[in-house]
């Protein structure tokens, strides 16, 4: 969902915390499950209100996708208390500014508000997860609002289906094998009591988490949480979906012909999930071979030899699974089957040397930095501690993941490289113009 609000970028540099600044904050658990992080930082008069719901569209069933981005949509239309598109109106009329966003694991709420309307934020939160307003009429309007950014967002956007194409093929089993936009066809046959169903079973405290960050006073923000949370009653335990995925068994090559003019190739590789401890080494991998012109595809395939636009990777590292993710798209005449050839070719330099000492230190400075940015709003801290706690189990690793980082050694990077960017373990689509096909 887009910010609708003009000055958010400011909101958030208005918000920006000291870089050294260690977070501290607190943490319980309500009667009902609800898990709730609070961190003070009077320094800026905003607070951040979050609500993390542990429910992505890897909780979808197969006939079903799409739903959990669905309900981002769906949970702005209003609640029993709160009119219909009153709810961003409420927000922005108090000096806020509010967003969402649904990925395969989660979807998330927030806004950034002026602190003295802390108890507005937690109120409008709470009406979201007891009294949100599901009938027929919020359903058909936000099923053509879901069309619509399909339509602008993938539909209409050149090789922005690159995500959908890549995991259909690199899952077979597993609930990624579909991403957070779903089918059409899927919501379109969905009736409004499967929507009531879905709302009840993870719009539940027990599967929420509420971070809080920036001006506040704890002991009145608990009173707060008691007031407008604790009456509200847990569901049934939500039951995950399977982690199994059985291994890729093999390189797996198509060709899609999209509305596009320049050719482009993705190379995406099966990798672990986010908590696993390769994530890190294959994060500086991946800073190592795309991060900026100084990196080793920019300078191979951009500057030396031009045979790329652009180059950039990625690992979109989730809960259960993950996929390291390398593109180019060609300049000139380059073939998509040339720029494959040399982003092997500066992979087998990775895995064949290890990183130079030099190299190795400018890249952990990198790493330190980007850390660092994370936690620089109250906001991105919000953020960080929800997902800390839910995927980690450890809201702490907002001051001490960095350590993780610090402990992997240049053989680390030279093993992950070897072990998961193998064309055996890797789904390969060329991206073609369609007056080619």
């Amino acid at each position: 969902m887009k910010n609708p609000f003009l000055g958010v970028s400011l909101l958030l540099a208005a918000a920006a915390l000291p870089l050294s600044a260690q977070v501290k904050f607190e943490s319980f658990d309500l009667p009902n499950g609800l898990h709730v992080i609070l961190h003070q930082d009077n320094s800026n008069p905003l607070v951040a209100v979050s609500v993390l719901y542990h429910v992505g569209s890897k909780n979808e069933i197969p006939t079903r996708t799409g739903f959990a981005h669905f309900f981002e949509h769906l949970l702005f239309e209003g609640s029993e208390n709160i009119g219909r598109g009153e709810y961003m109106q409420l927000i922005q009329s108090n000096g806020g500014a509010l967003n969402a966003n649904t990925s395969n694991d989660r979807t998330f709420y927030y806004e950034i508000l002026p602190s003295n309307q802390l108890e507005l934020g937690l109120w409008m939160e709470s009406e979201r997860m007891l009294h949100a307003k599901i009938d027929q009429v919020g359903v058909d309007t936000q099923r053509e609002v879901v069309k619509e950014e399909k339509r602008q967002r993938v539909d209409n956007q050149p090789y922005a289906s690159f995500l959908t194409e890549m995991f259909k093929r690199a899952f077979t089993q597993h609930n990624y094998r579909w991403v957070p936009i779903g089918s059409m066809d899927d919501l379109n046959a969905a009736t409004l009591e499967e929507f009531m169903a879905f709302y009840k079973k993870f719009y539940i405290p027990n599967n929420a988490t509420l971070s809080i960050a920036g001006d506040l006073d704890i002991a009145q923000t608990k009173e707060l949480i008691n007031k407008y949370f604790s009456a509200i009653p847990a569901g049934p335990k939500v039951e995950r979906p399977s982690a199994f995925e059985p291994p890729l068994g093999g390189e797996v090559r198509d060709t899609i012909y999209d509305n596009i003019q320049i050719p482009a190739v993705f190379a995406g590789y099966r990798m672990v999930s986010e908590t696993h401890p390769d994530a890190y080494a294959l994060q500086m991998l991946n800073t190592a071979l795309s991060d900026g012109p100084s990196s080793r595809f920019s300078k191979r395939m951009v500057d030396q030899d031009q045979s790329a636009l652009q180059v950039a990777a990625f690992p979109f590292a989730m809960e259960h699974h993950g996929v390291f993710i390398a593109l180019a798209l060609a300049n000139g005449a380059t073939s998509t089957g040339t720029l494959l050839a040399t982003m092997e070719e500066e992979i087998a330099k990775m895995q064949n040397e290890p990183l130079s000492d030099k190299e190795f230190t400018k890249l952990l400075n990198k790493v330190e930095t980007e850390f660092v940015s994370r936690n620089s709003s109250v906001a991105g801290i919000a953020e960080n501690m929800a997902n800390y706690h839910v995927y980690y189990g450890d809201a702490n690793l907002v001051n001490s993941e960095i350590e993780r980082y610090r402990k992997v050694k240049p053989a680390d990077i030279q093993r992950v490289a070897q072990t998961y960017l193998k064309p055996e373990n890797r789904v390969v689509l060329h991206y073609l113009p369609k007056s080619a096909q």
